[in-house]
Order: C-alpha cells, then structure tokens, then sequence
C-alpha cells in the first residue's frame, strides 16, 4: 500500500484514494471505496505504533499529545486508539505530567501483564523455556535436558509438558495482579483483551511473515488457556523446597476455562501460527495453592519455539536438521500446536535471538553469531530480521573454509562449524575464535554489516577469548583495507526471550522487527 506516512502512522493511503477524494471521521482517514484501502488494516497499523510507543515509554509512560507527535496521527485518532486500548486493559494511566499552559497531561503507559507468551529454546541436548509479559520481562523459567534424537514425538511431549509445567507453576507461585486495573472484573478483563486483538487491533506491519502476516493479519489468541498471574519473580518448582504449601489432595482444584470470543468463533491463524482447538486448554485444571487466592486469567498469547536449523519459518516445517536427519519434514508448528491447544511460532534459534536484540534495541546492520552445540548467524540488515526466501539466510556455520578439513554433519568437509567444534573439543578455543573471526570477516566483507555480536554457550564460558580472536581477524582486515575495523562484542544470546517476541513482537508492529 503505497501513501504518505508521517512519523509512521499512516494517515492519507495511496493514489487511488487522492483521486477518489476522502473523507475524515473521528480522525482517521475514510477513503472512497475504489481506492482499494483495507480500513481495518490501516488502524491495526496505527493500534500497533501506538502501542510499541507504549512499551518504550516504560513505566513513566506517555501522553496522547506526544503519541500524536510521534506516530503523525491526528490527536483524535489517538484518543480512539487508546481508547480501545484502555478498554481492553492494554492500557492505563500513569498519572499526570505539567504541561507549559493549560491542564495537566493524563499519561498512559502498557500494561505489561496484559498478555504473556512462552519462548522455547530447544537445543539439541537442553531445553530452556520463559514466560514473557508484555513489556518483555521474563517473569517465569524453567530449564531440562532434552535428547533432540530421541524422536519427534517424545521430544514434543517433553516440550508440551514443560511448557504446562512452567504455566501451572508460575500460577502456583502465589501473588496477584499489579497496575491501576488490578480489581477488573476477570471475565470483562478477557473479554477485552479478545476484542484488542480483533479487526481493529494490533498486527504485524508489511512483509510480516512470524506470528501475523502483514496488514491486516490479527493476532489469533483463540487457543489461549486459563491460567493465573502473579508477582512472584521466580517459577514455584514443586520438585524443589519450598516453603509454600501444596492443595490438599482431597480438595477439588478450581477450574479456569479459556475465554470465550464471542459467538461468531475466533478468526482463522494467520500464515505462520497453528492455533489449536479454541474450546481446549493444555491443563484442564490449574490449583493454586490453598493460601494463595485465585486472580483473574488473562491470555497467553502464544508459544514461540527456537531451534538449529534449516527449518520452513512460514509453515513451522522442519528440514534436515544438522545430525538429526529424522526431523526432515516434521511439522512442529502444527504438533505443538495441536497438543497445546495455542498457537506457535517456529524459527531458528539465531533468527529468534537476532529479533529478541532488535526489539531491545540494537540498531542498524548486524550480525548474530552463536556458537554453542552448532554455529549459526542471524542477520538484521536496516532492522529487518532477513531470512531468506526459505529461511535458509544465516546458516553460517556451513560455509567451507578448507577443503580438506574434517568432514561437517552436513556432509560436506572443512565447513566452519566443523572446524570450530573440532577446535572446542580439544580444549583449543584461541583456535576456535580465529576460525569464528575468519567467517566473521567474511560476511563483514560480504553484507557490509555495522557490528558483530557473539553469543552462545561456549562463547560465554570464555567472553574474552572469543572477543579477542575474532576481534584481531576483523581488525586486521581493517587495516588493510584502510576502514574502520567493525566493533565486535558479546551478548547473552537470550534465545527463549527472542522465541517468545515471535508472539509478542507482531503486537506492536514489530514482527521482524
């Protein structure tokens, strides 16, 4: 849709609809109809700048006047949005700030417990999951081993218990609701968030391809389940001591039943996202502990799942991944999907960690490079996580930097991954980091990226090492090549964090970020 955005939110859309004439009402653009402008699309556009704005104004928060400014929206289109959005309890005041002349400011800020989502890291030998609000803060863990061989039934089981696991416990911990909405009604509090993510909400802008597909496309959270929030910063585990106490086992736990959506059913998933049965939930009871009182559900909107590629981002089909040949063609979305009954997101473990950096905030070209139980790359060039056309850009790990090196899993020999795991099992990781600077140099030479960032496990059990090695590569091509050397530094490589803003990320506009 080609028109003329000002600071983002769109306001007068395409040629068509200058011809045509328009119209305003309540101060979003009203086009005459043959100008081909899809209206819900255009204010989920707009719902979504105004809440990313939202998230990043934290818990100060922002005025109307200032999301005005900021997104180019006229300031009664503003005050319908957050209105909506108020509504829904995605929104609320926080407070009041001094204006140069007339009345005080109301600010508005998100409402992070508005919404959560699960990221799944699934490695090949260890599984990692979080619980995420809204403003992105991991407010649940839990970590496992997995066996990645062991079959894809067995290990989507693993993950579908795990993730009940780290649901049911996170409700056990006890605690409540925070935010000026903390006495909502729970089933008024559902059903507005259901109405938030309908027509007129929040979606992915153009070329989203994650949880939500584009203008448009709105976030399915028909296969949301019951659960309880709470302000415990930790999942209560019941397989460790705590001071907690467990219901009684005579006692019949309380039953929380998913939200309904309204009689006309839930809107299709959009590309990317298997929503499962609407009507079933993962767990069908969820039992607080006896001294906790219960607190209103709000929804999960999702699970993200990160794994070693190559894999079909679009449809969650996985193909043959390095040393699992049995995955090749297995639908995990679709899998998960089902068993949990919410809908999934799948990608590759760096893609999913390349987006979590770019939400938090790094800017521009760069490269993610993580060397753990594999090496691969995600790659954000003008902050747009790029996947390819089949989800196979980044997979770095397996560019051949010597013929006659040691045979890769993937079949071909001397690849770098090959040569660097090699370097890392014989203790020799000095050997390991000039290999990583090498393939770092070459995609430097190759994209033209402003930073390369390093992560992963064995990255962060020797920070330095890795910094200096493959920091000396690209300084040394640099030099000779009479440019500034491209800074190199490492992160924690947070992938189940990146997994779960596969969910959350289109909400604000942000699907690649």
């Amino acid at each position: 849709m080609s028109g003329r955005r000002t600071g983002g939110g769109v306001r007068v859309a395409g040629e068509g609809a200058r011809k045509a004439g328009e119209a305003r009402k309540g101060g979003e653009v009203r086009a005459a109809a043959d100008a081909g402008v899809n209206l819900p699309a255009l204010r989920s556009h707009n719902t979504a700048l105004v809440l990313d704005l939202l998230r990043r104004a934290g818990v100060e928060g922002i005025s109307r006047l200032e999301l005005a400014e900021r997104t180019g929206l006229t300031p009664q289109a503003v005050s319908k949005i957050t209105g909506r959005l108020r509504d829904a309890g995605l929104a609320a005041e926080a407070g009041r700030r001094a204006s140069t002349g007339g009345k005080p400011r109301t600010v508005l800020r998100l409402v992070p417990e508005a919404g959560h989502a699960v990221g799944v890291h699934l490695d090949r030998d260890a599984l990692r999951l979080v619980l995420v609000n809204l403003a992105g803060t991991v407010v649940g863990e839990r970590y496992t081993d997995v066996d990645l061989g062991a079959g894809a039934e067995a290990v989507v089981a693993a993950v579908a218990g795990e993730v009940e696991a780290l649901v049911d416990g996170w409700a056990r911990g006890g605690g409540g609701r925070s935010g000026s909405d903390a006495d909502a009604d729970a089933d008024a509090d559902a059903d507005a968030v259901a109405v938030a993510v309908g027509p007129d909400a929040v979606t992915a802008g153009p070329g989203a391809d994650a949880v939500a597909a584009g203008p448009g496309a709105d976030v399915d959270v028909s296969g949301r389940t019951g659960w309880t929030p709470v302000n415990s910063p930790t999942v209560w585990d019941r397989s460790t001591p705590s001071s907690r106490t467990d219901p009684a086992p005579e006692a019949a736990p309380p039953t929380y039943p998913a939200p309904p959506l309204g009689a006309a059913g839930p809107p299709p998933p959009p590309p990317g996202v298997a929503a499962g049965p609407p009507a079933q939930a993962p767990s069908a009871t969820l039992a607080p502990p006896t001294a906790v009182t219960p607190f209103p559900p709000p929804p999960l909107l999702g699970v993200g799942v990160a794994l070693p590629g190559p894999l079909d981002h679009t449809r969650g089909v996985l193909h043959r991944v390095t040393g699992f040949a049995e995955w090749d063609g297995f639908p995990l979305r679709d899998a998960l999907g089902e068993r949990l009954g919410v809908p999934v997101a799948v990608d590759k473990d760096t893609n999913a960690a390349a987006l979590g950096l770019a939400v938090a905030g790094e800017r521009g070209s760069f490269a993610y490079l993580h060397l753990g139980t594999g090496l691969g790359a995600g790659l954000v060039i003008d902050g747009v996580v790029r996947r390819g056309a089949r989800t196979a850009a980044g997979e770095f790990g397996h560019q051949v930097v010597q013929l006659d090196g040691p045979p890769c899993d993937c079949g071909d020999r001397g690849c770098v991954e090959a040569l660097c795991l090699t370097a890392v099992s014989r203790g020799d990781l000095a050997e390991a980091a000039r290999v990583l600077g090498i393939a770092a140099g070459n995609l430097v030479a190759l994209l033209d990226i402003d930073l390369v960032l390093l992560g992963g496990r064995t990255v962060a059990g020797a920070p330095e090492v890795f910094l200096r090695g493959v920091g000396a590569v690209i300084d040394e091509r640099a030099r000779r090549a009479g440019e500034p050397p491209v800074p190199v530094r490492t992160v924690p490589g947070d992938i189940a964090e990146g997994a779960a803003q596969l969910v959350l990320a289109p909400l604000f506009g942000r699907a690649d970020a």
